[in-house]
């Protein structure tokens, strides 16, 4: 069915409403956290690293550092192993860090596949390769939860080596202890964030699964598109953020005052929700920048 002139007339706007932003972003690194309902979808996959694909294609300088906690849970699940969460982190003994770091390289490579398939050259890697994420064991209240790693160290020359030789770096959240060298399971949000400040990125998405950030998470009219750090800690104080978010909004405001210029919370769950986000002036989740230093000459 041929396209009307009307149809061809919006395409043609929406690529000059995006024009500005490939000019901002040129040349510029940018962080995505790939997990969630994004990793499970096969629709949602090849929507994702379409996205990151274009990223690169008009000469953005993007990254991946991706999640696997549900394909953990299965694989875990089909060797006779009980999955234990504690806080939200995966309770992580020897055998089980075996089985982690199985199942995330297996995600790495498919995902560097389905790059390399559609013509943009990729590499996988995690974060033990180069000495890229170096942890110290987590504790939560004081107890051991075993080898889940905190992150204190990021030293990014593999990176930065992959991105001037024009590759998409895809980072799977394993880390070296900084002691013992033993491998440690990361919560890929952590490592993503971690990444992110260690290189000033100009933007860090997290894909997840929820709208971004809503004044009241029952209603989704709430959103908010941009929200400035002082905005973002106002929202906290005042009790509007509750849950699951508000360690992920505090990450936020964390990456910004480190040196990211801008983080999103995108719903992963939208097909190409990253073009959305980066290239059109509503976008579809929430920006959260610096006061001062955020914004773009054409916002």
């Amino acid at each position: 069915m041929e396209e009307t002139m009307d149809q061809v007339m919006f395409k043609a706007q929406t690529l000059i409403e995006a024009l500005p932003y490939i000019r901002d972003f040129n040349n510029k690194r940018v962080v995505v956290k790939y997990g969630g309902s994004a990793m499970l979808d096969e629709n949602l996959q090849n929507s994702v690293i379409k996205d990151v694909a274009l990223l690169k294609l008009v000469g953005m300088k993007p990254m991946i550092i991706h999640g696997g906690g549900k394909e953990i849970s299965k694989w875990l699940a089909v060797v006779g192993k009980e999955t234990k969460f504690v806080e939200g982190l995966r309770v992580t003994d020897e055998e089980t860090m075996e089985i982690a770091e199985m199942v995330l390289n297996k995600v790495n490579k498919d995902l560097v596949r389905m790059l390399e398939q559609i013509g943009v050259k990729a590499v996988g890697i995690s974060g033990k390769d180069g000495g890229l994420l170096r942890c110290e064991k987590k504790k939560v209240d004081g107890g051991d939860i075993g080898y889940v790693g905190d992150v204190v160290a990021v030293d990014t020359d593999i990176i930065d080596k992959l991105l001037e030789d024009d590759y998409i770096p895809i980072i799977a959240p394993v880390g070296l202890g900084l002691k013992d060298y033993k491998s440690y399971n990361i919560n890929a949000d952590d490592a993503a964030s971690s990444i992110a400040k260690a290189m000033k990125a100009e933007k860090l998405a997290f894909l997840t699964d929820i709208e971004g950030v809503c004044t009241d998470p029952e209603d989704k009219s709430t959103l908010v598109s941009t929200l400035t750090v002082p905005e973002a800690e106002k929202l906290i104080a005042d009790g509007y953020i509750k849950g699951g978010m508000l360690p992920k909004l505090k990450n936020c405001i964390e990456a910004v005052e480190k040196g990211v210029q801008r983080v999103h919370i995108i719903d992963g769950r939208k097909e190409h929700c990253l073009l959305l986000e980066f290239f059109t002036n509503k976008g579809v989740g929430t920006a959260i920048l610096n006061d001062e230093e955020g914004w773009f000459d054409h916002e």
